[in-house]
């Protein structure tokens, strides 16, 4: 049986035992607490025009979002009536959900090391900073988790990742997300 109570992440323990002394003698920090490090992990999906013509399809993308992240996800909802696209104020539109501490760390294992690699001509994920040393990216099929049964799937989602660090630069995140082995293709 696993101990949970003495259990601590891989990439937690890596970022503590390596990363944190690397990025320090890399970027010359003057003290511990300018090391930048994750703050949140943040994941959506988005259903669209599939959630116009059915809300099931919402509550599905709750359910396999929840799946992935471990936790609850929220469901997202239309804030504004769009008479174009059919859609009114309070419609279920996604699903989003927010992961920090163990769980973060626990989800961006796998994203590196499981799912990323199950990814059909997968070349690198293009570095996308926004300036303030947080990185954007997305995947295009979520059934590359291993925790989605591929039988049980009526709708493939795309889906949204934004990893929050606490660094002020880019330069600065993109060294950090390299150290947890994030595979840039440039």
């Amino acid at each position: 049986m696993l101990d949970t109570a003495n259990y601590t992440p891989r990439l937690k323990a890596a970022y503590k035992d390596t990363i944190r002394g690397a990025l320090k003698e890399e970027f010359g920090y003057a003290n511990d607490m300018m090391i930048p490090r994750l703050d949140k992990i943040v994941l959506n999906i988005g259903c669209g025009r599939e959630a116009v013509k059915d809300s099931k399809k919402a509550k599905a993308a709750v359910e396999d979002l929840t799946t992935i992240a471990g936790q609850k996800a929220l469901m997202t909802t239309a804030k504004n009536s769009i008479a174009g696209f059919r859609v009114r104020e309070g419609m279920p539109m996604g699903a989003k959900v927010t992961l920090r501490g163990d769980r973060m760390y626990e989800f961006l294992d796998r994203l590196i090391t499981i799912a990323m690699p199950r990814i059909r001509d997968f070349r690198g994920v293009k570095p996308s900073f926004d300036g303030r040393g947080n990185f954007a990216t997305g995947i295009k099929e979520h059934i590359v988790f291993p925790e989605i049964n591929f039988d049980k799937v009526d709708e493939v989602w795309g889906m949204d990742i934004v990893i929050t660090t606490t660094a002020n630069t880019d330069a600065e995140a993109k060294s950090l997300l390299k150290h947890f082995n994030m595979p840039f293709n440039a």
